[in-house]
């Protein structure tokens, strides 16, 4: 059975049951998952440094962005 007819089947199952099949993938992974989500969580923080480096983003102090956040809620 390939990868994507698992995902096929997969997708026919109930939420609760994606969630358990999702949480015994994610543990059957172990210690490689934290170094692949470590790895990936830092090249994110390098790419939006790099964003505000260039001038395509511009950072805003924190107190604004929060006020944002509890307007958009």
């Amino acid at each position: 059975m390939t990868a994507e007819q698992i995902t096929d089947e997969a997708m026919t199952l109930t939420p609760e049951e994606k969630v358990q099949l999702a949480d015994q993938l994610v543990a059957s992974i172990g210690e490689t998952a934290d170094q692949v989500l470590h790895s990936n969580w830092a090249e994110e923080a390098k790419r939006r440094r790099d964003e505000v480096r260039v001038g395509d983003v511009t950072p805003i102090p924190k107190g604004e962005a929060m006020a944002r956040v509890r307007r958009a809620i």
